[in-house]
C-alpha cells in the first residue's frame, strides 16, 4: 500500500465522528447553573466542556437532558457530544475527573447511535427535593438541603400531593418566566418519606416547567406545617395562576436522580443520589 493511500485512510479514520454519551453528578452551589454563561459566570456545562475538550483534543459543545438551575445538583445528568477523537471509555472518564474541579465528576461514558440525543431522547425526568427538618439548622450539608425549623406532618404532605399525579395544567407552579410552550405535564409519581430528620419529595414527568419542583415543594411545605389546609395543593392547581401558589423553595434542595430512555440505548445504571441518604439507593 503506497503512503498517499494510508494517509488518506488515515484522514477518513480522523473524519469519522462518534457520538458519546456520559453522566456527570455535580454540587451546583457554586454555579450559575448547568448551561453556559457570559465570561465570568461559572456554569457546570462550561467546566465539563473544558475538561472534555482537553481529553478529545478540540473543543467539545455539550447538550444535556435538564438544564439545572443555579445551585441545583445532580447525581444523573446525561450529556452527549460529537468527536472524532478515539478514546476508550474509562479514558473520557478519568482524563475529564483529572481537569474537572471537586464538585463536579463523570460517572460512565458510551459510544451511542447517531441517533441518540441527551435531551431529545429522553422519556421521562426524576427528582429529588431533600428537606431537614429539626428545630436546629444543621452544620453539615450546607446549600444541599433545605432547612425546615418548623415540625411537618408527613402525611399531610402525602396527602396534599396526591391531585398533582398524572397530566395537569401545572400554569400555577411554574416560574413567570418560564418559556416552555406548554404548561401541560403528565407526573408519573410523586412520593414523600422521612428517613430521620430527612423528607425526600421523590417526583417522576415526562418533563418539568421551570421551578416546578420547587413551587411544588414550597406549597408541600406549607400545607404539613399546618399554614394551609391539604386541599391548598389542589387548589392551586386548579386555578392555573401562578399568584395563587406558595412561596418558591430553595434551590439547594433540589436534585436531578434519573433520566429514563427508551431500552434500545441500554445506558449504565448508577443508583439514585444524593449520595449522603444511603437508605434512598435500594431498589424501587
Amino acid at each position: 500500500m503506497g503512503s498517499s493511500t494510508i494517509d488518506a485512510a488515515a484522514h477518513e479514520a480522523a473524519a469519522v465522528v462518534s457520538r458519546v454519551a456520559a453522566c456527570v453528578e455535580y454540587r451546583g452551589t457554586a454555579y450559575r447553573g448547568w448551561q453556559r454563561q457570559q465570561p465570568g459566570v461559572r456554569s457546570v456545562q462550561e467546566e465539563v466542556e473544558k475538561a472534555l475538550g482537553r481529553v478529545a483534543n478540540h473543543p467539545v459543545n455539550l447538550h444535556c437532558a435538564g438544564r439545572t438551575d443555579a445551585g441545583v445538583h445532580a447525581s444523573y445528568q446525561i450529556i452527549h457530544w460529537e468527536t472524532n477523537a478515539i478514546r476508550e471509555p474509562l479514558n473520557w472518564v478519568h482524563g475529564a475527573n483529572a481537569n474537572l474541579p471537586s464538585d463536579i465528576s463523570l460517572c460512565w461514558a458510551k459510544v451511542m447511535p447517531e441517533d441518540f440525543h441527551a435531551r431529545f431522547s429522553a422519556m421521562a425526568r426524576r427528582y429529588r427535593y431533600v428537606i431537614y427538618n429539626d428545630p436546629i439548622r444543621p452544620a453539615h450539608l450546607a446549600n444541599e438541603v433545605t432547612w425546615n425549623y418548623r415540625p411537618l406532618d408527613l402525611e399531610r404532605m402525602q396527602l396534599a400531593a396526591q391531585p398533582l399525579v398524572g397530566e395537569h395544567d401545572f400554569t400555577s407552579y411554574r416560574a413567570l418566566a418560564c418559556q416552555a410552550k406548554s404548561p401541560v405535564k403528565r407526573v408519573h409519581h410523586l412520593k414523600l418519606q422521612r428517613f430521620g430528620q430527612f423528607i425526600v419529595l421523590d417526583i417522576r414527568a415526562n418533563a418539568f416547567l421551570h421551578h416546578m419542583v420547587r413551587n411544588i415543594a414550597g406549597v408541600l411545605m406549607q400545607i404539613g406545617c399546618g399554614e394551609r389546609p391539604v386541599e391548598w395543593a389542589g387548589e392551586v392547581l386548579s386555578a392555573a395562576n401562578r399568584s395563587k401558589g406558595g412561596l418558591t423553595a430553595p434551590a439547594y434542595g433540589l436534585y436531578l436522580v434519573d433520566v429514563t430512555y427508551p431500552e434500545r440505548f441500554i445506558l449504565p445504571e448508577r443508583y439514585m443520589g444524593p449520595h449522603f441518604l444511603s437508605a434512598l439507593n435500594q431498589p424501587d
